[in-house]
């Protein structure tokens, strides 16, 4: 199965799960990859109630829902939440329709920036979907 027409941003990093990162100095702002989103297929709902907490690397943030099914969110890096993108309330398409952009999740205070190095660049997650 080849990811070549694949959006896969080059600055950004990549988890496992398929939730990228991109770094603004202490803060990573998180979402989840276009190929995530189009596995889900049409998003109707995001649920983030983590805003505040301090949660450790591969918690549970929230979680995303689509037509067919309900997917859990995990922390990339361990830190605070600070903000959830409020604009996914009412418009949770943005997910479907820009993940890198207005479809951004949430903002985390990055605790330990030694975690970031032990995310994927775009051409390892690619070398992940493709095995």
């Amino acid at each position: 199965m080849k990811f070549a027409i694949m959006n896969l941003p080059e600055n950004l990093k990549y988890t496992k799960e398929h939730e990228w990162v991109r770094v603004e100095g202490d803060v990573a702002v998180v979402g989840i990859t276009d190929f995530a989103q189009g596995e889900l297929g049409d998003i109707v709902f995001v649920e983030i109630e983590t805003v505040g907490e301090t949660l450790a690397l591969g918690e549970t943030f929230g979680t995303v829902e689509a037509v067919k099914t309900v997917s859990d969110l995990f922390m990339p890096v361990g830190g605070e939440v600070l903000e959830f993108n409020s604009a996914l309330e009412d418009s949770p398409e943005l997910i479907n329709k820009d993940a890198y952009g207005e479809g951004w999740m949430v903002k985390v205070k990055i605790e330990d920036a030694a975690q970031l190095d032990e995310l994927m660049d775009a051409a390892a997650y690619t070398a992940m979907l493709e095995a």
